[in-house]
């Protein structure tokens, strides 16, 4: 279950070292309790805990989720694909493809194609299934899908180390 919180877009926000400290360990583990969380960055719970308020609400945190592993749960087969559209307007209409969860990202782009999107799949056939939804769309002119054969780093991003 995520935590959803609002996020604030005005850019990016002063953090210091400890900021720093709290979201690089939260981004690799974000079960650690406030208390562990303190131990390794040499602050008292509740103090952590502030500081982790203070992220969530200047946006930092945008949420709390669980990465699930797509092999243990049927869906080993990660793909990109590029979708080509007709134009801009027509590249917005693919957001609708958030529905499929076999969809984990959408990303528009620079280039020829208008969309990026990150997919996760049973195999080549639930692959193509999904394929074919896009192809039914409306403004779309192709596809060129990248099939990922071994996964050496996946993360979000980290904050820099002062």
């Amino acid at each position: 279950m995520a935590d959803e919180t609002e996020v604030d877009e005005s850019g990016p926000i002063s953090l210091d070292d400890k900021d720093s400290r709290v979201l690089a360990l939260l981004a690799q583990d974000s079960t650690l309790s406030y208390q562990e969380l303190g131990r390794l960055v040499h602050l008292s719970a509740p103090a952590v805990h502030e500081r982790v308020k203070r992220l969530k609400r200047e946006g930092a945190i945008v949420r709390t989720e669980a990465r699930l592993d797509g092999r243990k749960i049927g869906r080993p087969l990660l793909a990109f694909v590029h979708a080509y559209t007709s134009d801009y307007a027509a590249a917005r209409q693919l957001v609708a493809l958030q529905q499929f969860p076999e969809v984990e990202e959408i990303h528009t782009v620079t280039g020829e194609g208008a969309i990026m999107l990150k997919v996760r799949t049973s195999d080549t056939q639930g692959l193509e299934r999904l394929l074919a939804k896009i192809h039914g769309l409306e403004g779309f002119n192709g596809t060129r899908s990248y099939i990922a054969l071994t996964t050496y780093l996946e993360r979000g991003p980290m904050p820099v180390q002062i």
